[in-house]
């Protein structure tokens, strides 16, 4: 098994692809890629459907996955507020991939058994799985996808995150196989000689108060503690540092407390999400989630140290806690 990743800023999609290719090539030693797995800035929008092409022609038919990103990392490096594309590339032998396709139509209803959530994914728990899925937050409703995925494959690793870039129905994109979708979700399911232990680090640390969302529609949201979030916005920036109020400038983020129980919720406990538009006549924000009223929610800002500290200490833990695999 091995992996390797690569990252072009060039602003031709074309000659990106080619950039990562030729990188990704190198580091497997000519190898045949079983896995590819994509990201693009909205930069490159007006070619999102040549991508899976492209990524064929410059790179191989191994089974391919992606999607938009209003950032993109890799190989050490992100690319933000300018042209990005990365790709990440996999040898897995003994490994069999089932890429798929989901919309939230097609999600079984909550007291659906087992079976119809592996038909979804055209995988069994004798199989053993394990999913790596991609999201579009306008039209999928995530938690009762994962949900359901947990319930139908307990032993079951899934990761993955949210299609961003686009702030509004549609302007997303996932790429599966040949196909590219502007709803849904798309994944691979991962069967055979493969593990995977996952490690989360945000890279987010919240500011301002933590407060209640008492007014929303879908993924607007319209009140905090009764109030235009815009207005809770322009009063929390007041007592920013200059710092800070230049990083809420492009590093900005709504993050919602996972566990309704949970009265005091640390870093970590929150699921970071983007904030795609704003309505400014109405003081309305709009989020990269289906909102729910009820829920308890924070600003939060990303900045590089704040990463490095989280990342490092999420794998100081990791490594601490496991043993290393002798040869």
């Amino acid at each position: 098994m091995k992996w390797t990743s690569a990252v072009s800023e060039h602003r031709f999609l074309k000659y990106a692809v080619a950039e990562c290719a030729v990188e990704i090539k190198e580091a497997l030693g000519g190898q045949f890629a079983d896995l590819l797995v994509v990201f693009v800035s909205a930069h490159h929008a007006a070619r999102y459907d040549e991508l899976p092409g492209l990524v064929r022609e410059l790179a191989g038919d191994g089974v391919l996955i992606g999607c938009s990103g209003g950032g993109i990392i890799g190989a050490g490096r992100e690319v933000e507020q300018s042209p990005g594309f990365a790709m990440a590339a996999a040898v897995l032998p003994d490994v069999t991939l089932s890429p798929f396709h989901i919309e939230d139509s097609d999600l079984p209803d909550g007291d659906a058994p087992p079976g119809d959530w592996q038909a979804i994914i055209g995988a069994s728990t004798s199989d053993g799985p394990h999913m790596l899925i991609l999201a579009d937050p306008f039209s999928l409703r995530g938690e009762n996808l994962l949900a359901g995925l947990d319930y139908a494959f307990p032993r079951a690793a899934k990761i993955g995150g949210l299609a961003s870039g686009g702030n509004q129905p549609q302007a997303n994109a996932l790429f599966a196989g040949e196909l590219v979708h502007r709803t849904g979700a798309v994944g691979v399911a991962m069967h055979g000689n493969i593990e995977i232990d996952t490690v989360v680090a945000q890279g987010c640390r919240p500011i301002g108060e933590r407060m209640q969302i008492t007014s929303c529609e879908r993924n607007m949201l319209l009140e905090l503690d009764g109030k235009p979030p815009l207005e809770v916005l322009r009063e929390m920036f007041q007592g920013l540092s200059e710092r800070d109020r230049q990083l809420a400038q492009n590093s900005l983020f709504l993050g919602v407390v996972m566990d309704a129980f949970n009265e005091a919720p640390k870093i970590g406990d929150y699921l970071i999400r983007n904030i795609v538009g704003m309505d400014a006549r109405a003081g309305a924000l709009s989020i990269g989630e289906m909102l729910k009223e009820g829920q308890r929610v924070q600003f939060h800002l990303r900045d590089a140290e704040t990463s490095t500290h989280d990342l490092d200490a999420m794998l100081d833990q990791y490594m601490g806690s496991h043993e290393p695999h002798s040869e």
